[in-house]
């Protein structure tokens, strides 16, 4: 690849995770303007991502709306997934604030470590051993959970965050599953959500189940009512950052490693936290910024420990 691809495709890398960094601050706007539920919230992101990408594929593409049985049994698996991750994703971007809720969603690095050597025998060399313990400890950091008392103040919010990383990993094998299933990326992301919201929109319909987030009654699914301003910052939350995120992520795999483009991804957690910053003034404070420090850092090194295993070098340039 000549240097002028490699710098288009490390760009599109770069901008898959500036767009990917808008999703919490979109939640961010809806749950602190509009006390929007968070599990309402969930499904509209889902549906508004299933109506724009079906027009497009339908139109262009239409072969890849094809699916047999077994991948059908597949990807209503990967929904559920989804559905979880997306959920509690929603909760705590509510609870913890959009740019801590970020960081701890990176724990999915250690997790999917864990996870790979126990359900796919994945090695587990001592370079993902730091990396794990790098993660979890910056979790216990950026959380707060040292401290007793957030436990009691911040429980939906702690379990939330560290939680969402574990289903995001969970989410990230089935990614890897579904590759080597040969599933379009572009299907996946179709039926996938499809299948997760309809989960969700279950889930809002019985509010006897107890779960935070979830509708309250029926009519609590059109929270937003005739607000034109809570409905568009909700539609791009889906046909911006989600779709363009992904899209732009799955075009950056067709030039550049996926360890490298993995390793470009980590830039998110910094768009999140700028942005955060300068539209609701979220302040980090010094425990948050070292535990950031060392989630981000677990990340690298358990990215770098696969580049370098694969002969893979990181250009500088």
């Amino acid at each position: 690849m000549n240097k002028n691809n490699a710098n288009k495709a490390y760009f599109i890398a770069l901008a898959s995770a500036a767009f990917l960094s808008s999703t919490a601050i979109l939640i961010r706007y809806l749950t602190l303007n509009y006390n929007m539920p968070a599990l309402v919230l969930a499904f509209w992101r889902d549906f508004f991502v299933v109506i724009t990408v079906l027009p497009i594929l339908f139109f262009r593409q239409r072969d890849l709306l094809k699916i047999d049985k077994e991948q059908g049994g597949f990807l209503l698996i990967y929904g559920f997934i989804l559905a979880i991750f997306n959920s509690l994703w929603t909760l705590s971007v509510a609870f913890n604030g959009a740019a801590v809720a970020t960081v701890l969603c990176y724990c999915s690095a250690a997790f999917t470590a864990i996870l790979g050597k126990w359900l796919l025998n994945e090695e587990l060399t001592w370079v993902k051993s730091m990396a794990i313990l790098c993660s979890l400890a910056g979790c216990v950091l950026v959380s707060g959970a040292f401290d007793m008392a957030v436990w009691h103040t911040n429980l939906v919010g702690i379990l939330s965050g560290i939680l969402s990383g574990l289903a995001y990993a969970a989410y990230s094998l089935m990614g890897r599953s579904a590759s080597q299933r040969g599933l379009n990326p572009w299907t996946t992301l179709l039926f996938t959500f499809a299948f997760a919201g309809t989960v969700l929109l279950i889930v809002n319909m019985f509010p006897a189940l107890g779960f935070p987030g979830i509708a309250q009654k029926p009519t609590d699914l059109f929270w937003l009512g005739a607000d034109w301003r809570g409905w568009l910052p909700l539609f791009l939350l889906a046909a911006v950052p989600t779709v363009l995120g992904f899209g732009l992520y799955n075009v950056s795999l067709q030039y550049l490693p996926a360890s490298v483009v993995n390793l470009i991804a980590t830039s998110e957690p910094v768009f999140t936290t700028i942005t955060a910053f300068l539209v609701f003034g979220e302040r980090m404070h010094a425990l948050e910024l070292l535990g950031s420090a060392l989630v981000l850092g677990g990340v690298v090194i358990l990215r770098l420990g696969k580049n370098k295993k694969s002969g893979i070098v990181v250009p500088l340039e």
